[in-house]
């Protein structure tokens, strides 16, 4: 009989998520290890050799990692659940000249929800992953009461509290992350010390899964028949959001493979710096400025997740993240319904609808959603401006 009961560990071949099995071993855990088969790159029309969780070799090494501990290790195949959710919704999104965020998506609706399931036919009490964060319930009288929250890892620059937003109440209350109060380099040090050695030497990857060459652009035209010709000849504008001038300088191969905050790759040339700003699918406009033009002081933020408390009744004030490596903004928050409206304190640059926000609160997660679209308080994008801003400023670090 194990110490702690059974735990279903997702395992990726990688060091964070092998070490997490590992320590839940020598915990007194009955560690059960899965290693999910999300996508076949071959079947992509990629030229780049397969890397990363999905690879051949991740799941060889997940399983050594479980052989040499003696505990069993199982393949799930849920390439047809991944593809219908995460591909089709990246695909989609940037069919509606959005900027989609597939990574956080699959760890918090489709690997969750899988190693869930699997647990239960497995007679599995929780699930842990190898992520720097750590999970709670809050035990107080406050509005917060009874619910499972997740907060910062120790590690600030592992930190991945902003990819987890979206997992649900149930789903937490049956996870386990046990290195959300270790560093970086003691994982190291503990592989180092066990032996795992090929763990510490093994590249990292951060590549999307079924982008591993990185070209989005050749996935969507090998993914969507007749794409490149149906959105090729749009309109280059350059705009001053100041005066309102806008012009036409040139073509561009198509909305969908440009993105919010983009300067490389336009094919087009100022002699200085421009940057895309806008991307307006119904005109098939790439708008373009100069790096001041990309600030924004307002989003709107839709198809919520809130973790710490069930609604937010009232404006509440919060540091706001819009991408993973964000150091966040300070920033006021209202919900209506399933959307929430942000007000910042200050400007910020390349705020692309699509991605995740997250909302913290000190170190705990509030919640996120999905970025529906941008604004300046200044051009009458919010009914009020809470911090009495007078113009965008660009945020200083």
């Amino acid at each position: 009989m194990s110490k702690h009961g059974r735990i279903l560990v997702a395992m990726s071949g990688g060091i964070d998520s092998s070490l997490a099995a590992v320590l839940l071993h020598e915990e007194g855990y009955e560690v059960i290890g899965m290693t999910m088969k999300t996508w076949d790159y071959a079947s992509s029309g990629g030229t780049k050799k397969e890397t990363g969780c999905c690879s051949l070799d991740s799941i060889n090494d997940a399983r050594n990692i479980a052989v040499n501990l003696g505990f069993p290790h199982y393949i799930l195949d849920i390439r047809s659940e991944f593809g219908d959710s995460v591909i089709d919704h990246f695909t989609g999104e940037y069919l509606e000249g959005r900027t989609p965020n597939p990574c956080v998506l699959c760890n918090t609706h489709i690997k969750w929800d899988a190693l869930l399931r699997r647990a239960d036919r497995l007679d599995c009490e929780s699930i842990a992953t190898g992520h720097y964060a750590h999970i709670r319930q809050v035990n107080d009288n406050s509005a917060a009461n009874g619910r499972y929250v997740i907060s910062k890892g120790v590690d600030t620059l592992k930190d991945q509290s902003y990819v987890l937003w979206g997992v649900s109440q149930e789903s937490l209350s049956r996870t386990k992350l046990p290195l959300g109060h270790l560093r970086k380099s003691e994982i190291y040090a503990m592989a180092t010390e066990r032996g795992f050695t090929e763990l510490v030497t093994k590249s990292e990857s951060y590549e999307i899964c079924f982008v591993p060459d990185n070209d989005y652009r050749g996935f969507l035209k090998r993914r969507v028949p007749g794409l490149e010709q149906s959105v090729a000849g749009g309109n280059f504008i350059l705009e001053d959001p100041l005066t309102g001038t806008r012009k036409v300088v040139g073509k561009h191969e198509g909305y969908p493979f440009y993105t919010i905050g983009q300067r490389k790759g336009l094919g087009i040339a100022f002699g200085y710096p421009v940057f895309v700003t806008d991307i307006r699918k119904d005109t098939n406009e790439v708008v373009l400025g100069i790096d001041k033009d990309l600030y924004r002081d307002g989003m709107v933020v839709s198809r919520l997740n809130l973790q710490k408390y069930a609604s937010i009744e009232k404006p509440l004030e919060t540091v706001t993240k819009v991408r993973y490596k964000d150091p966040g903004t300070p920033a006021r928050i209202s919900q209506t319904g399933d959307q929430i409206e942000v007000l910042f304190e200050q400007g910020v640059s390349a705020i692309a609808p699509g991605q995740a926000a997250v909302f913290y609160e000190g170190e705990d997660v509030i919640g996120g959603g999905w970025i529906m679209k941008s604004f300046r308080q200044a051009d009458g994008g919010a009914e009020a401006d809470p911090f009495s801003m007078p113009a965008i400023r660009p945020a200083t670090r």
